[in-house]
Order: C-alpha cells, then sequence, then structure tokens
C-alpha cells in the first residue's frame, strides 16, 4: 500500500485490517517459547505503531495544505466580458491586457515609483559614420554642391534611405483601427512606416528652426511647402515621446497633434529607431502682434478676456491672438499629462528642473524673476486655420514624480474639456492606450514591449489623478469645447 496516497476515510478501515492481522499472529505464535513469542508481539507493536503515526500525520497534512489554485481561482469568480484580441480571437477579459477592469494574479508588488526614463531610449556611444551615395553624377560633384548649398534655407545631407521592405511595422489585424483613428490617420501612418525614401534633406521653413526632412518616392519637388502629405520630420531617438504624445493626443479626443510613428533608419541615428511626424506645410507660428512675440503676460490676460469665446470680437487690449479660448484648455491638459514644459514654461520655473533640462543648460531657469515677459514657444496653428492650436514639438518627460509636477501650465485656466477629463475618468485609459501603442510595433519593442509601455502608462495614469485632484479643488468648470 502507497501511504502516500491513502485518503482520510480509509485510515479506519486499514487500522481495522491491521488489528486483525495482529490477532492472527498471536495465535499463530502460541507454539513458540515465551522469550520468542513476546519478541514477536514487541516487534509487530512497533511496526503497527509507527503505521498509525505515519498515517495520521500525513492525512493530517493534506487537510493542512492550501489549493493555491483554488485561492487565486477567486480573482475570477466574477463574470468578464470578453474583447477583441489582435489576432481577432475572443479572449476573456482577465488575459486582457488592460488594468482598468481586471484583476491580475500575480506576486508581484504594485509599481509606486515612477520609470527611471527620460526619452525612453538611450543613444549608443558608438556613431556610425554615415555612407555617402551618390544620385546621379559624381560623388565628389555631390560633395561640392553641399558645400556650396551651406547657407541655404534646405541643405541636401548628401545620402539617401532607399531600404524598403514589404514588411509593415503598423500591425492592425482587426477589421477596423481604434474608433480614435480617422483614416487619414492610418494612411499617415503607414506612409512614414513604410512609405519609400528618396531623399533626406535639412530645411528651415520660415519661423521654425532647422528639421530634418524626409521625402518619399511621390514627392516630385524640393520645396518644403509643396511636401504635402509625402514628406516626414526625422526626430531624434531621444524624442521618442511623440509617437506616445500622438496616439495621447487621439484618444483623449483633441486631434491637435500631426501623425508619428517609430521608424529606423540606417544612415540616421546609428540605426536606432527614430520618431518620424508627417510634415504640414501650412504651419505657421503664432504670434500676438506682427512685430511681437507672444509672452507669458498677454497669454494670462487672454484667458481672463476669454477670446473669441461665443463668437466675440476682441478689444485690443485684450491681448488676444487669433487662437479660441478653450485651445488653450485643451493644450494645458494635454502638456501637464506629458509635462511638456517648452511652450507655456521654457524657463522652468513651475517645477525644479535637473541639470541636463535645455532651461538650465542655456541659463534661462535664472529668469523666473520677471515672469510676465517670459516667451510663449511652439505655439503653432495652421495658416488656413489660425484659431485652432497645432501641438508641435511634443517631447514629454515620463521621469519626473508626483512632488514636482510643473503646476504652472495650469495657471490662468477656469475650464477643461469634458471629453478628455471623461477619458480620464472612465478608468479605461490604460486600456485604450495598450490598443493604440499596440499598433505601432517598432515603437513598442523599442520600449521594452509590454511591460516598458506599462511603467509609461503608470506615470500618465498617476498625473490624471493629480489633475482630476486639482479640478475638484480648485472648482476648474469642465465644459463640451467641440470643434
Amino acid at each position: 500500500m502507497d501511504t502516500h496516497t491513502t485518503r482520510p476515510g480509509n485510515v479506519g478501515n486499514t487500522l481495522i485490517c491491521l488489528s486483525v492481522s495482529f490477532l492472527k499472529v498471536c495465535n499463530c505464535c502460541s507454539g513458540y517459547s515465551a522469550i520468542r513469542k513476546y519478541l514477536i508481539i514487541a516487534v509487530v507493536c512497533f511496526v503497527y505503531l509507527f503505521f498509525t503515526v505515519h498515517v495520521s500525520h500525513t492525512s493530517t497534512r493534506q487537510d493542512k495544505r492550501p489549493d493555491l489554485w483554488t485561492r487565486n481561482s477567486v480573482y475570477s469568480l466574477k463574470p468578464r466580458k470578453t474583447y477583441q484580441d489582435p489576432t481577432g480571437e475572443e479572449v476573456n477579459e482577465s488575459l486582457s491586457p488592460t488594468r482598468s477592469n481586471v484583476v491580475y494574479i500575480t506576486l508581484k508588488s504594485k509599481r509606486h515609483k515612477p520609470a527611471i526614463i527620460r526619452g525612453t531610449v538611450r543613444p549608443k556611444l558608438r556613431r556610425k559614420k554615415v555612407k555617402v551615395r551618390p544620385q546621379g553624377g559624381t560623388s565628389q560633384g555631390k560633395a561640392k554642391d553641399a558645400r556650396h548649398d551651406t547657407n541655404t534655407a534646405d541643405k541636401h545631407l548628401g545620402y539617401s534611405e532607399l531600404d524598403h521592405s514589404d514588411y509593415s511595422s503598423i500591425r492592425i489585424y482587426s477589421e477596423r483601427a481604434p474608433p480614435w483613428f480617422s483614416n487619414d490617420d492610418i494612411m499617415a501612418m503607414r506612409f512614414l512606416a513604410d512609405g519609400k525614401i528618396t531623399q533626406i534633406d535639412e530645411v528651415a521653413p520660415p519661423g521654425f528652426s532647422s528639421l530634418i526632412l524626409f521625402k518619399s518616392a511621390t514627392n516630385h519637388t524640393d520645396d518644403a511647402d509643396a511636401c504635402r502629405k509625402c514628406c516626414g520630420i526625422v526626430r531624434r531617438p531621444l524624442d521618442m515621446s511623440e509617437v506616445f504624445a500622438f496616439h495621447l493626443d487621439r484618444i483623449l479626443g483633441m486631434n491637435r497633434t500631426l501623425p508619428a510613428v517609430s521608424r529606423r533608419f540606417h544612415s540616421l541615428g546609428d540605426g536606432q529607431p527614430c520618431p518620424v511626424v508627417l510634415w504640414d506645410p501650412t504651419l505657421s507660428p503664432v504670434v500676438d502682434q506682427p512685430s511681437e512675440r507672444l509672452n507669458w503676460g498677454s497669454y494670462q490676460t487672454a484667458l481672463k478676456y476669454k477670446c473669441w469665446h461665443r463668437g466675440a470680437i476682441p478689444k485690443p487690449e485684450w491681448s488676444c491672438t487669433s487662437i479660441h479660448h478653450h485651445e488653450w484648455s485643451k493644450l494645458v491638459v494635454f502638456d501637464f499629462l506629458l509635462q511638456i514644459y517648452e511652450r507655456l514654461d521654457k524657463n522652468c520655473c513651475g517645477f525644479k528642473p535637473r541639470p541636463e533640462d535645455t532651461c538650465v543648460e542655456l541659463g534661462h531657469h535664472e529668469e523666473c524673476t520677471d515672469k510676465d515677459s517670459i516667451e510663449l514657444t511652439h505655439i503653432v496653428h495652421r495658416r488656413h486655420d489660425p484659431h485652432h492650436l497645432v501641438f508641435f514639438n511634443n517631447k514629454g518627460y515620463f521621469d519626473r514624480d508626483e512632488e514636482n509636477l510643473d503646476f504652472k501650465l495650469l495657471e490662468g485656466i477656469k475650464e477643461l474639456p469634458d471629453q478628455s477629463v471623461s477619458v480620464l475618468k472612465s478608468q479605461r485609459l490604460r486600456e485604450k492606450l495598450l490598443q493604440s501603442l499596440f499598433l505601432d510595433q517598432l515603437y513598442w519593442d523599442s520600449q521594452g514591449g509590454r511591460q516598458g509601455i506599462e511603467k509609461l502608462i503608470d506615470v500618465i495614469e498617476r498625473r490624471a489623478k493629480v489633475l482630476l485632484t486639482y479640478i475638484n479643488a480648485h472648482g476648474i468648470k469642465v465644459v463640451p469645447m467641440n470643434s
């Protein structure tokens, strides 16, 4: 008999059988001498006692053993809805890559610290030389032309990205993309990720600093102003948060950013993934007056008088720009969640910056005493649509904890968009961000897969809670702000 598999209910029957066997042994030993008889009886008694104690101990231990599956299965007793997996199969929500409506069966402790990550991608120290690929003519002639065009606004960099593959890094496995993306968004994402590149130039559009612009095979002009839906801006690998910002903007229902994806360039950045943003030649900086720049003081005055709200024609003393009052409310929600300070707080006056921040390196942080004269930067609109902002240069920071957030971004704001706030309150922000960012496979992989993406979403969720608390504490109104 295998004592390790003996069930507690069979212990009594086993003991009875042993008792009967004991009596039979005693009867068989009746003809033996007294010493031999007592020795046999002592051995049988010892075996009987050992077996009894061992079986009882085994039964007790089996009764007290925790049923790990039963304990963990408590989390799955609640009925769960199903969702559509990217492969098209219906999956129980307990395995869904969301946190808002799922209790994970895990022994890992909950993360409380923000992701220790700055630009989400660290560049390699080793730099690879850029190979010059001739595009007609000799390489010497091309180099001569490049030297000749050094001081021009559109400088040819002397190389092109001709690598092209049939594989797409934009993965959409279901019949349709997430509802917050328009058809134009999907087309732009596919173009940025998969479009064949024929030329890469350094350009300086009016009102902007120099940009690295790639041009597709469908574009037959060197003019950046004519580069409509066929050119993309190449950012640094450290600016990968531009891609996250695009997805967050669409989920919040703002639609103010330009489409952005991740793409790998063998001629730039040592082959690391870089964020690429769709270029719009109609972009133009917003200015207070034709001869002046927009500063913090005039911006606060414009917020006070609610420029263009309900069709009101602004007066000259209101310091209004062409931007509608509600656009600033959308901007501060977006900038606060990503902690983008370059637009409204370029001198880092609202938080404690680090030595490597641009405001410290350029010495701007020491100029916070006269805050009304601080210039607002990267305030952009389209020339044919002057009342709406375009969120341009969206480099976010995920390494700033809740004790060092830039609340200066929220100064002067009395109303916030209801659509965006409802998303933050819905407990579905994580689910939507996971579903959305999954489309860009190269970005997903470059951030460390789902584990890395989850860390970024952790930061945004905590900031969303801080913003909701701020709204309640300061009596901020949540109103419809449809375009």
